[in-house]
């Protein structure tokens, strides 16, 4: 999930890329400071997470065979977590959309479009993690192999 997360925030940081820039780069406490916090963010937001899966779990075993209390459930959690991964995306946004405007401009056309694959993927997080919980809840018990008979 860091991956995902962290990747997106950081890709257009990326020191060679920032080497090409035309203005100069921010004091390096500043970005220290500014990369710090958006990684502490970035941990509490795959922590919450995390929350929401095993509340789906939780909500899925609760609901048991009733499809529509399993599904109606499941919506309001999904909708608890939305605005969250919005606001997290949001905050990505503000700190790296700057440092893609400052690239040359033939790096910033793929840049941009990798940063927003990213933003797509942390807003889309709530319901993939939704579709995880279902597929894990839906699939068919695993069997376990037969002894072996010597």
């Amino acid at each position: 999930m860091r991956s995902i997360v962290f990747a997106a925030a950081l890709m257009a940081t990326t020191p060679s890329l920032a080497q090409e820039t035309a203005p100069p780069p921010p004091p390096a406490t500043d970005t220290a400071a500014a990369e710090a916090a958006i990684e502490a963010r970035a941990e509490a937001f795959e922590g919450r997470i995390r929350q929401m899966g095993e509340e789906m779990g939780a909500a899925i075993t609760a609901a048991g065979p009733d499809r529509a209390k399993r599904a109606a459930d499941l919506d309001a959690i999904q909708a608890r977590y939305q605005p969250e991964a919005d606001a997290f995306a949001s905050e990505l946004e503000a700190f790296v959309l700057p440092q893609l405007a400052a690239l040359p401009a033939d790096q910033q056309a793929g840049a941009r479009t990798g940063f927003e694959t990213g933003m797509a993927q942390i807003r889309g997080l709530p319901a993939m993690v939704r579709a995880q919980a279902e597929q894990s809840a839906d699939a068919p018990p695993a069997t376990s192999a037969p002894p072996a008979t010597e």
